[in-house]
Formats: structure tokens, sequence, C-alpha cells
């Protein structure tokens, strides 16, 4: 319950960036910057505090080659999908949201993992140690 959590969270933050839909801050700012900038550098920076959190996160827990693993991990099961003919990867909308969905998982992975590893291992993840 805790991963799927932090995954919708981080779904809804890579949503809201960008998605084939109308509706996404990228295509917002395309049509409303001129009218709108104040309003549209605010939640730039409210959207842009979100991914300083959740990467910065991910890289402490897992670390630039956990990335790359999560990553390889989903596309070979995007791969796996596709061989047996249950993916059709020729629907520009459905990639988009197959690589939304596989953003907010490696983000979600990375945000949880210190977690799983403590209750794993029992170690307990420290970064600024108190002298």
């Amino acid at each position: 319950m805790k991963f799927a959590l932090r995954w919708i969270f981080a779904f809804l933050l890579v949503a809201l960036t960008y998605n084939p839909t109308d509706y996404n801050y990228v295509r917002w700012v395309m049509t409303s910057f001129g009218t709108q900038m104040p309003l549209a550098i605010l939640l730039g920076l409210v959207l842009f505090a979100g991914y300083v959190v959740f990467v910065s996160a991910t890289l402490r827990s897992i670390g630039a080659f956990g990335m790359i693993l999560v990553v390889a991990i989903i596309t070979v099961l995007l791969w796996f999908l596709y061989d047996w003919g249950l993916l059709d990867l020729g629907n520009r909308g459905l990639n988009i949201w197959l690589g939304v969905i596989a953003l907010s998982i490696v983000l979600g992975v990375g945000m949880t993992w210190s977690l799983v590893r403590r209750r794993i291992s029992g170690q307990v993840d420290v970064d600024d140690a108190d002298t």
C-alpha cells in the first residue's frame, strides 16, 4: 500500500507535466504562457520542486545504476508483452502513457526502496549523521 501511494504521487507528477491529452502543464504553457506568465512560472516551479524531491530520493535510494536496472526490467517486460502480441506499439498515445508509467514506476521504486531494504536487511540508511 505504501508503494502504491508513492507511485500514485509519482504518476501524478509525471502525468501532470506531460501526457498525450491536452490536459498537461507543457501544452497549457505552450498556449497560455503569454497571458498567464506568473501562474505558469509558479506551477513550473512547483512541478520542479516535486521532481527535485523524487529524483534526489531516488538517486540516494537506488542510485543511477538502480534507475537503469528498473528501466531495463520495465523495457524487457514491455518487450515480452509485445512479443506475445499483447501490446501494440503503433499507437503514439499509448507509447507516451507507457513512458509516463515507466518513469513514475522508477520514481516510485526510488521513493520506496530504502524502506524495503530496511525491512529485508534491518539496516537503516543515514544521509547526515549528527555529531
